[in-house]
């Protein structure tokens, strides 16, 4: 009688426990979709583990990035087990995510942290590029980030900066030593990026650098 006694007190006790876990998950992943640091930071001391994934597969760091939401962010980093390079099913990270959306601080607090900057694939580098932040852009390239990194289909940030970016990416990147006649898996260089996106500013720069010397890259030249 005493064992029976015990077993209906342990599960009971696992009920319990099962039930608040539960509701600490979706409160957390509430609080991050809501922007809600306080939530967030009470849960976690409450030793809730901030690396869990949440309903579509993404911890709440990624998410939050992804939503800008900066002050949960700051919370989740401050956190002494965070994960700074879970990934998204597309192979994204947090510190892509910043770098695309233009956030400057959290890219700094995430590479103190050890986010890579250098990961396989497309980089942190090709998605800043693609927007033209170029704050973010020299941050990263200040921190090693390799200027030619290709994408899985060859695809350089060069390249993302002439289609998609500004005259002012493409100018950063050419002046710290991009390879302009580089050429991805379908053969396009970054001037040809450019010209199918009708982009005339990119094209002129990318012109007059390659210009005197079609054949070999002209480092360090300043374009005014």
């Amino acid at each position: 009688m005493k064992f029976y006694f015990k077993l209906i007190a342990y599960l009971f006790v696992l009920i319990v426990f099962s039930n608040a876990n539960a509701g600490s998950y979706d409160d957390f992943f509430t609080a991050v979709r809501r922007n809600d640091p306080a939530t967030v930071n009470a849960l976690i001391k409450r030793g809730f583990d901030v690396n869990t994934l949440g309903p579509t597969g993404e911890s709440g760091l990624l998410m939050a990035v992804r939503d800008s939401t900066v002050k949960v962010v700051e919370v989740l980093l401050k956190a002494p087990k965070i994960k700074v390079e879970s990934r998204s099913a597309q192979d994204e990270s947090p510190l892509m995510l910043a770098a695309i959306n233009g956030l400057t601080e959290i890219c700094k607090q995430l590479i103190a942290a050890d986010a890579d900057v250098n990961k396989p694939g497309w980089t942190p580098l090709h998605y800043a590029a693609s927007k033209g932040h170029l704050d973010i852009m020299s941050l990263l390239l200040e921190n090693h980030a390799y200027i030619d990194a290709e994408s899985p289909n060859g695809t350089t940030p060069l390249m993302m900066a002439a289609e998609y970016g500004t005259p002012e990416a493409v100018k950063l990147l050419l002046n710290a030593g991009a390879d302009a006649i580089i050429k991805n898996s379908l053969g396009l260089t970054a001037l040809d990026f450019a010209t199918r996106a009708d982009r005339p500013d990119a094209i002129r720069l990318l012109k007059d650098f390659i210009k005197p010397m079609p054949d070999q890259r002209i480092p360090n030249v300043i374009i005014r």
